[in-house]
């Protein structure tokens, strides 16, 4: 392979986050008002031949990681079949998903014996009353029962939690104390803009040092973990405990300088990052019938236009300080 994904600062883009749908099951007060976001007519959202297509072309350039979104990805039909063309691709070493948890546990047997690798459960509150009054929904014995049945599969399992001030912040240590008998990995994400309406006003900015400090209030033996490259997580270890905790600063935003990650919404728009505003719509230059040379160009055209940082795609925005996107729209 000669040609491969790499951004004027040497970046090279290796894993792909791919939303499947815009539509969700549940209604979680960090990603979209109560009512929902506005979602799209079928017609304008990939097939999932486009799909294939897409990640076909990628991985020829390099893209060898796939993590499958929504929404809620298993509220599309035909996902599972998805997966299972997904998992014919010999260059795509591993897929991931991200999921609420409500629907995907009776698929949990067949996604074992795919190319699925981590499954990645978003589950925001360990009370059931508290869960749900953030995700509107009362689902939480559903999403129990999943975690239950996913911890003891094959699957590498990780938990979500964005981390909301004044919601969820005193179950903090609830969800680290998991870790100390099962071999999981919680990752606390720190809260953004992208719930349909734009940044909470919070009494206290929940960030990297202030989550890192509060478990710290109560674990004193925490480890700081090697940290992998282009990983979005600082990793930790309360000494002794089997499982694992990191912290997302997806906020914040330390995390850039070694990105390789490239997003595809369900309607096939581009991102180059979570805060640019889209730079390209894949899907309109697809059904105009272009091949897959053209198709490739382009990709290593727009991937070399990367922003250096968040902080840099937020200001070349044409609408400064209108990050406000429901999380749903762009992928999760």
């Amino acid at each position: 392979m000669t040609d491969i994904l790499v951004d004027s600062f040497g970046r090279q883009i290796t894993y792909l986050r791919l939303a499947v749908t815009d539509r969700c099951n549940l209604r979680c007060t960090y990603c979209m008002p109560a009512e929902g976001a506005a979602i799209v007519e079928r017609k304008e959202l990939l097939t999932f031949k486009e799909m294939y297509r897409i990640t076909r072309v990628l991985s020829e350039l390099g893209i060898n990681k796939v993590r499958l979104t929504g929404g809620e990805p298993f509220v599309r039909k035909n996902f599972i079949d998805f997966i299972k063309m997904l998992s014919f691709n010999e260059l795509l070493h591993e897929i991931n998903i991200t999921t609420n948890g409500v629907l995907i546990i009776e698929y949990i047997e067949v996604l074992e014996q795919l190319k699925v690798k981590t499954i990645n459960l978003s589950i925001d509150s360990l009370d059931a009353s508290n869960f749900a009054e953030i995700t509107r929904r009362d689902v939480f014995d559903k999403v129990w029962d999943t975690y239950e049945k996913l911890k003891n599969s094959s699957l590498r399992l990780k938990l979500n939690i964005v981390v909301q001030s004044g919601v969820n912040t005193s179950e903090i240590n609830d969800f680290v104390a998991l870790t100390e008998r099962e071999n999981i990995e919680i990752r606390f994400i720190e809260e953004m803009p992208f719930n349909g309406v734009g940044k909470r006003i919070t009494a206290e900015v929940w960030d990297f040092n202030k989550i890192l400090h509060e478990i710290k209030s109560t674990y004193s033996n925490v480890e700081k973990l090697p940290i992998a490259k282009s990983s979005t997580s600082h990793m930790f270890q309360v000494k002794g405990y089997k499982g694992v905790f990191g912290i997302i600063p997806a906020y914040t935003r330390t995390i850039c300088h070694d990105c390789n990650r490239l997003r595809i919404t369900s309607t096939g728009l581009l991102k180059n990052c979570l805060f640019d505003e889209g730079v390209f719509n894949i899907r309109d230059y697809i059904r105009d019938g272009v091949s897959d040379a053209e198709l490739k160009q382009l990709f290593i055209d727009l991937v070399a236009k990367k922003p250096k940082n968040g902080f840099v795609a937020e200001s070349n925005r044409l609408k400064i300080n209108q990050v406000s996107e429901s999380m749903s729209s762009i992928g999760g």
